[in-house]
């Protein structure tokens, strides 16, 4: 130890002189990259920036989005019959909820919807068939017993004859409801209802909660029925028929009941329905704004679905939301809270958005170019043709597959 510190004492003068009298080295400048490295690199950058980044709470796109994307197609349906046109479109949210959605218990809610929407198509032909059909036909398939009425029920029958021409009208009519049914499923499946809820103006945060609570609960009860299902299979015992059924149904009621407490008491505790104070000619104003602006929503929105009404629609739906959000920035002043984190309105949720936007436009602008495309004839009974250019315009609805965030790996397995 003593001679390795002597060693060291001896070294020091001399490497001190050599510092004074030798030059310092000049600092290395860092190596640079070469012309095509760097062209990789932006290259990179630029892909980088354009992918669909992954899901997560501060890349999660804006539930708005994604309800303007699904009533964009919802409209789209309300505007043909075409069978084809309608699958084509529920092709589409499904694709899109399949590459999309999260691994939530209201993601799973859109099978739920699906079979609820073939349901509908079952019952609008039974019905067709027992209660007869205003559309003329001559292609008569049976004929069923045909019960006699009273007469305080004249143009109403129960039963005779089903022709092929009723059914394919009926079986029209289900498959746009049901279409409409997919569309808001698939909306139900990727829209946070929580984060739903967390943008929802100020004035509509009331209404808004028990919206909420009401869009949750049937993706709830369909995740406790699975879980219920799964344990019971697990434990040896059926999962069909009425016992099982009846098995069932008291835990979902009962959690649901759990549910509806628990959140009566959060809200409790959290100073629920607590408002500041306004004056009356504020409140005033904010009724007559909102109230007005609603009804011009809806005639507009009547306008736009209806055939007759495509002039007027447009209009009337601008200046009807132009007042209700007048009279929803009004009533906002009603409100004490604060938002934490308020989600943004980024690009993305711009391409979602109106790639459903485009897809009702386009249909709407189908429906006065080539109408028989889109509604295809019954009397007399012919084949529905897939339209080309109105069916690439359903087609930009794919869009938010490949721009949402991509949800994690345990998601879409």
């Amino acid at each position: 130890m003593t001679h390795r510190t002597s060693r060291v004492r001896a070294a020091g003068p001399a490497a001190s002189t050599g510092a004074t009298t030798a030059a310092a080295p000049a600092p290395v400048p860092p190596a640079r990259r070469s012309g095509p490295g760097a062209a990789d690199r932006s290259r990179r950058s630029t892909y980088e920036r354009w992918r669909a980044p992954l899901h997560g709470r501060a890349t999660a796109l804006h539930a708005g989005a994604w309800w303007l994307w699904a009533l964009g197609l919802a409209t789209a349906a309300s505007r043909t019959t075409n069978p084809l046109l309608l699958g084509l479109i529920v092709g589409v949210a499904g694709f899109v909820v399949a590459a999309r959605r999260t691994d939530a218990p209201w993601a799973r809610s859109y099978g739920a919807f699906l079979k609820l929407g073939l349901v509908v198509v079952g019952l609008r032909l039974l019905f067709s068939m027992l209660l007869g059909s205003p559309v003329p036909g001559t292609h008569v398939l049976f004929v069923l017993p045909e019960i006699p009425l009273p007469a305080w029920a004249q143009g109403i029958r129960f039963g005779g004859r089903v022709t092929a021409e009723q059914l394919v009208f009926a079986f029209y009519d289900g498959a746009k409801l049901a279409a409409l049914l997919v569309c808001v499923g698939a909306a139900n499946a990727l829209a946070n209802p929580a984060r739903l809820l967390k943008s929802l103006p100020a004035a509509l945060y009331e209404a808004g909660v028990a919206v909420v609570v009401a869009m949750t609960f049937a993706p709830n009860m369909v995740a406790d029925v699975v879980r219920l299902r799964t344990a019971r299979r697990l434990r040896g015992r059926p999962t069909g028929g009425v016992r099982a059924v009846l098995q069932i149904g008291l835990p979902v009621l009962e959690g649901a009941l759990e549910r509806s407490v628990a959140v009566a008491a959060s809200m409790d505790a959290r100073g629920y329905g607590r408002t500041a104070q306004v004056p009356p000619a504020v409140r005033h104003t904010t009724t007559v704004l909102t109230l007005g602006g609603l009804l011009g929503v809806c005639a507009g929105t009547y306008g736009l679905l209806a055939a007759q009404g495509a002039a007027y629609g447009l209009p009337v739906l601008g200046i009807g939301a132009a007042l209700a959000l007048a009279g929803l920035r009004l009533g906002g002043r009603r409100s004490v809270r604060t938002r934490y984190r308020p989600d943004r309105w980024g690009v993305r949720a711009w391409l979602v958005a109106g790639s459903g936007a485009a897809v009702a436009a386009l249909l709407i602008h189908a429906g006065g170019v080539d109408p028989a495309g889109l509604h295809p004839g019954v009397v007399p009974l012919v084949a529905p043709v897939l339209p080309l250019w109105p069916a690439a315009a359903v087609l930009v609805g794919l869009l938010p597959a490949f721009v949402a965030p991509v949800p994690p790996k345990e998601a879409s397995q």
